[in-house]
């Protein structure tokens, strides 16, 4: 079970709010989920899939911990999931505050290739789960946030992309993924700008190398030598914990943060300031 990325002790923070978060069941998106939950929100797990690995899954985590949750499957590049996602979300609980587009996908991790041997499948694939299942995210749960009543900070809503520092970076043998997170930090900013009159915020979060089931089995991390190199290419020496990501996602969500929008926000350990 994945420790609180947030003390319990501390001031609930999303005390009240509904939360959507896609990719839910596992790594940053399951840190998400709990720390939200732990902040005093209702949490709407979603995923392609309501199996993994770990011995209970997220929303199972929630209720027995107290928390109002529900899962609601959703491939987040079909459109008719996303739409379904959203109206579970709004029938089961009145409205959205939070929507966490998180899920995404690296098959380049397993198989490294250059531009010139990439195949056209894959970019078709992780382009249709990381840059075309945040636009139709963002796209309707922005649709629903701007009609429904602000609260009383006069927030109608906040929409958080996870992004990548591959969305503000460049590396070789991986262009579909570098790809699809350039987009998602480019959508973030043109939605901010739409959504801004309405009062809803939409931010990026682009976090470093974190220690999940994405990079934990990508053969280029096990390899001692270049495991060392990447812990040192981060200022903090060393990869992250998804965590770390979860805290700065608190914020976000939160009334703290009254006055950002269309911000890609690295969470990485130093890696991009050098």
């Amino acid at each position: 079970m994945s420790s609180s990325a947030v003390p319990n002790s501390a001031p609930k923070r999303l005390q009240g709010k509904v939360a959507v978060i896609t990719g839910s069941l596992s790594g940053i998106g399951r840190a998400i989920a709990l720390a939200y939950h732990r902040e005093g929100c209702t949490v709407v797990c979603s995923d392609i899939s309501s199996n993994n690995a770990e011995e209970l899954q997220t929303h199972e985590i929630i209720s027995k911990e107290g928390g109002t949750t529900t899962f609601c499957k959703a491939d987040v590049s079909q459109t008719d999931d996303m739409k379904a996602l959203v109206q579970t979300a709004v029938d089961k609980y009145g409205r959205i505050d939070i929507f966490v587009n998180n899920a995404g996908i690296a098959p380049e991790g397993q198989h490294p290739a250059p531009i010139w041997d990439t195949d056209e499948s894959t970019w078709d694939q992780v382009l249709s789960v990381n840059s075309r299942g945040v636009f139709l995210g963002t796209k309707y749960a922005s649709r629903q946030m701007i009609e429904q009543d602000p609260l009383p900070s006069g927030s109608r809503g906040r929409i958080i992309n996870v992004a990548s520092i591959a969305g503000l970076r460049g590396f070789g043998m991986a262009a579909s993924y570098i790809a699809s997170k350039h987009s998602v930090c480019g959508l973030t900013k043109a939605a901010a700008i739409d959504c801004a009159p309405y009062g809803v915020q939409v931010n990026a979060l682009c976090p470093g190398f974190v220690e999940t089931p994405l990079i934990n089995e990508a053969p280029f991390i096990q390899d001692a030598t270049i495991r060392g190199a990447l812990f040192a290419r981060h200022a903090f020496r060393g990869i992250g914990k998804p965590d770390y990501i979860a805290n700065a996602a608190v914020f976000l969500a939160s009334d703290e943060n009254s006055w950002m929008t269309g911000v890609s926000l690295p969470v990485d350990g130093g890696y991009t300031c050098q």
